[in-house]
């Protein structure tokens, strides 16, 4: 697998970097850099610090046009692709460190499936705000540098990954529904697919500790 750069023309179709909010990012850069490092990983939905940024309020008028957001975090360690998951809207990071996202397309999935081989992997720079589309699959981030781990930055329209609304499910898409705005299709080597998620990740559950 070769390790893209989110710089790359490749990324194109699955998002963009952002300019212009370079005060925004500074700002954000410190208070996420105050978040903890576990030897695992972890997410947090919404931090109170980010969210009480000034920060914010320009990730809500210039990212998200207004929308209500939340700004929370995904921290630690990780080589493995493990699920991949897309929401309805665009999702937004910025890490501390260099860190890389593993993707895929969401009109790749065939028959409830997708295969593994499809997936592309871009490294972001320390310090620089990635957008992945809605229609982007994507999952935890990766570290590149296991010394270092990550401290990503997830912004997302207010409410997202939160507890999953209860319905009946009325076709396949709502079977993948694993959250509040939060379709997911697990690996079959994942703690996910042994907790009940959906398994529709099919081939190599991809791992780059040896490519970085």
């Amino acid at each position: 697998m070769k390790i893209y750069s989110v710089y790359d023309k490749e990324f194109a179709s699955y998002g963009k970097v952002v300019s212009g909010l370079d005060e925004a990012v500074s700002e954000i850069l410190g208070a996420l850099s105050r978040t903890p490092l576990p030897e695992g990983v972890e997410y947090t939905a919404e931090d109170e610090a980010l969210q009480e940024l000034p920060a914010t309020v320009e990730v809500s008028e210039h990212l998200y046009g207004g929308m209500p957001v939340q700004m929370g975090w995904c921290n630690g360690h990780n080589t493995r692709l493990n699920c991949l998951e897309y929401h309805r809207d665009s999702e937004f990071n910025l890490g501390c460190e260099d860190f890389i996202l593993l993707v895929a397309k969401q009109d790749e999935i065939e028959d409830g499936k997708l295969d593994t081989a499809k997936v592309k992997a871009f490294r972001a720079p320390a310090g620089v705000m990635v957008e992945c589309y809605a229609t982007t699959l994507h999952y935890a981030p990766c570290h590149a540098d296991a010394s270092k781990g990550f401290k990503v930055l997830i912004a997302l329209p207010k409410g997202t990954n939160t507890d999953k609304p209860v319905f009946e499910p009325r076709n396949f898409e709502d079977t993948l529904l694993r959250a509040r705005n939060k379709w997911l299709l697990a690996h079959p080597d994942s703690s996910e697919a042994s907790d009940g998620a959906y398994v529709g990740l099919i081939g190599e559950n991809i791992d780059i500790a040896e490519l970085i």
